[in-house]
């Protein structure tokens, strides 16, 4: 078995793994009703505190788009994100954008270099993953 095979196995199945947390993630939470948890996120900890915010991490972001959901705000998933990705068409910017209006993450995020140059380095992690021989 080529490495390449068995890296791209291993990231198969840390995917599936990841799966249930990704469709249970909380969605941004814009209600301040006593009933609700207030998911607001301070603009000035996202730049340093990303991996403790209470929304999705970066790799999760992407993973959405590439497991379709992200579909009904024009995010294509699978090979043809990764083909629109690849040839410029499809930005991390545009899946944050669409995560934002899916009210998977607070539209501040947006503003957040760091994520989203972590999103981009999970679509360009999936890129090079894709690149088989």
């Amino acid at each position: 078995m080529k490495i390449i095979n068995l890296i791209n196995s291993a990231l198969i199945v840390a995917c599936i793994a990841f799966i249930p947390g990704i469709v249970d993630a909380q969605t941004a939470n814009t209600n301040n009703s006593a009933e609700q948890i207030n998911t607001n996120v301070n603009s000035n900890t996202l730049g340093t505190n990303f991996p403790n915010a209470s929304y999705l991490q970066p790799f999760n972001t992407a993973f959405l788009a590439y497991q379709g959901n992200l579909k009904e705000q024009g995010i294509p998933s699978g090979s043809a994100l990764i083909y629109e990705y690849q040839i410029g068409k499809l930005t991390a910017k545009n899946v944050v954008q669409a995560a934002v209006s899916a009210n998977k993450l607070p539209a501040q995020v947006l503003n957040d270099p760091s994520y989203l140059n972590a999103v981009e380095s999970q679509l360009t992690s999936f890129s090079n993953n894709n690149d088989l021989d």
